[in-house]
């Protein structure tokens, strides 16, 4: 499996919608911009909140006023998907054995 989007619209606490694009890290926007046009939603505004929680986590969610167009859903997700990483651990301490 190749690294991917994943996009989904959140309605009701459930993915009313979503798709996954294969890209790279580093091309998020132009994946989100044909997961938007296959879902055919309007394409959110990407604002310097979004880009540091791409940087840090690989995953940022965008909020209804972040389109221009009315949306039918509460938020819109994004995450990049790597097959490849490294699991992350859990640091709870019950979980160390």
């Amino acid at each position: 499996m190749a690294t991917a989007l994943w996009v989904k619209a959140i309605r009701h606490h459930r993915a009313d919608v979503q798709t996954t694009v294969p890209c790279g890290r580093a091309d998020a926007h132009q994946a989100l911009q044909e997961a938007c046009h296959e879902l055919d939603l309007p394409e959110p505004l990407w604002l310097e909140k979004n880009e540091r929680e791409w940087a840090e986590f690989g995953m940022t969610r965008f909020l209804p006023d972040a389109f221009f167009e009315a949306v039918p859903f509460e938020r819109l997700e994004i995450e990049y998907i790597d097959p490849d990483a490294p699991k992350k651990k859990s640091r709870d301490p019950r979980n160390a054995f």
